[in-house]
């Protein structure tokens, strides 16, 4: 089966900015693979001028705030640190049973890849030149750096969301038969990050043999 995924843009943030951001992205992912049996919500960010629409589902809501708080303790653990959040796609087939295997296979057919830059920006400091005797207010100037780093991440998130919607309008050919479940989107599921980088990326690579390898879009 043909499995795609997508890259998004990596966008740089800070701590308070991770929850909003997250659910931005991951809702509008799920919102852009439901079934049809949804009920659109418009959701309005507090911290940015930016609407996305939910399912308006009670567990699509559950399970994503749950690995939202999972991640914000590991960024907490492991600060300063770039990070990768998978969200992907997946089929489930019986498989005839044996001795050896189980009935249920997961099979994957699209992987996103959110990338976040979690920085701790430095506090501004009052400074006088060498040259002058104006003070610089480190409250003005904290503020005005804030506000810049806002601006920049409202912009990139545009351009993730854009990213989204181009990927959704153009891969359509891997999406496999609507499955006969219970949901309100096809089955997924979202990994974070672990203790160990490197079981994250023995997670990943693991997946990846088994729905064959991917094709990229960034």
């Amino acid at each position: 089966m043909n499995c795609e995924a997508c890259d998004l843009k990596e966008l740089e943030l800070e701590h308070f900015q991770i929850r909003e951001v997250l659910r931005c992205i991951l809702h509008t992912i799920v919102f852009h693979r439901a079934l049809g049996l949804v009920r659109p919500k418009d959701i309005d960010l507090e911290l940015f001028e930016i609407t996305y629409v939910q399912c308006g589902d009670a567990e699509v809501e559950r399970k994503i705030n749950e690995k939202i708080d999972q991640f914000i303790s590991w960024v907490e653990k492991h600060p300063n640190k770039k990070s990768q959040i998978c969200l992907s796609f997946f089929e489930v087939k019986n498989k005839q049973a044996s001795w050896f295997t189980n009935k249920i296979e997961r099979r994957y057919w699209e992987y996103w890849y959110i990338n976040l830059n979690v920085a701790q920006h430095p506090k501004a400091h009052s400074s006088k030149s060498h040259h002058s005797k104006a003070v610089v207010d480190p409250g003005e100037s904290a503020s005005e750096d804030r506000s810049l780093r806002r601006a920049a991440l409202e912009a990139s998130l545009r351009e993730v969301l854009f990213q989204i919607i181009k990927f959704v309008n153009e891969k359509k050919d891997h999406i496999p038969s609507i499955p006969v479940a219970e949901g309100v989107s096809f089955p997924y599921e979202i990994t974070i990050p672990s203790s160990s980088d490197s079981a994250f990326g023995m997670e990943m690579f693991k997946r990846m043999l088994q729905s064959g390898h991917p094709t990229m879009l960034s």
